[in-house]
């Protein structure tokens, strides 16, 4: 965090940080204390300038993602069961099988908000929780933006799970046909949700502490 409009002297290209003034700020509502305030007067959250374990709960919600989201693929997210059949589908079958019925929009938007996203967030965690020990792998801006944009998204990848909710209670025709979840249906909001525990976890301030440290040493 940056104090706008503070410039070091004989370096007024260089912003004053807020922890090199002697603050701390809430992450919650964003409020700014000074170092040594233990709990935020606002909101009531613990204040500590930098979370030494943030970076073991990141890998740990992203280990525990990665493990629910493998069988999110592998077991039928839908079961449709009818007077004379029965049958199941993966997220990518019940994509392909929208394709094949011409509903090529709705399979695009499942494929997108349940394959492609899960995987970006899981690729753009691991790289921002990487990043904080190599750096130089990308600019501290750059990195913030994605971070930004990880946090966004990352509630638009149940909507697999919706579409089979509003299927599940919609569909109920007793003996004639019914549409139940498949056991990939909770192992896949078990994924989305750790993976935004896992983002949510990530301390974005350490992204900028390299750039403090290079400035301080240039000074």
């Amino acid at each position: 965090m940056q104090l706008v409009g503070m410039e070091i002297p004989g370096n007024p290209e260089r912003v004053l940080t807020a922890r090199e003034a002697g603050l701390v700020a809430c992450r919650r509502c964003a409020r700014v204390w000074p170092q040594g305030t233990v709990e935020c007067g606002r909101c009531g959250t613990r204040l500590i300038s930098r979370d030494p374990k943030s970076l073991q709960r990141v890998w740990g919600w992203w280990i525990a993602g990665v493990m629910a989201y493998i069988p999110a693929n592998i077991y039928p997210m839908l079961e449709t069961r009818t007077l004379l059949s029965k049958s199941s589908s993966t997220i990518v079958g019940g994509a392909i099988d929208l394709i094949e019925h011409g509903s090529v929009g709705i399979a695009i938007v499942i494929l997108v908000a349940s394959v492609l996203i899960p995987i970006g967030k899981f690729l753009s965690v691991a790289f921002l929780a990487l990043s904080v020990r190599n750096p130089d792998m990308l600019p501290s801006r750059q990195r913030h933006g994605l971070y930004e944009i990880v946090e966004y998204i990352g509630r638009w990848s149940m909507i697999d799970v919706f579409v089979v909710a509003i299927l599940a209670s919609l569909v109920q025709l007793n003996v004639v046909a019914s549409i139940h979840p498949g056991p990939a249906s909770l192992t896949f909001a078990l994924s989305v949700i750790f993976t935004m525990l896992s983002a949510q976890s990530f301390d974005s301030r350490l992204i900028w502490d390299r750039d403090s440290d290079r400035a301080r040493a240039a000074a």
